[in-house]
């Protein structure tokens, strides 16, 4: 069972993706942070964002419609 965790808004605005640089948009249904730019959701694990690439899960193409990302 996953347990929801809060991300503090201070945090957020601080966070960025590894990759782009981007800015990082919270699920707290599916505890990620979401790069719409790199197309990669980031773990957040006992309320820690774990962000290193090689840890992020690819969207899925239905994801990416969903969150209206540009397709390449």
């Amino acid at each position: 069972m996953k347990e929801d965790f809060e991300i503090d808004p201070k945090l957020l605005e601080i966070l960025v993706c590894p990759l782009t640089k981007g800015p990082l948009v919270y699920d707290r249904a599916n505890q990620e942070l979401i790069s719409e730019e790199a197309g990669l959701a980031y773990p957040i694990r006992d309320g820690i964002p774990i962000m290193l690439v090689e840890e992020a899960r690819p969207l899925g193409d239905d994801e990416k419609r969903t969150r209206r990302l540009p397709q390449p």
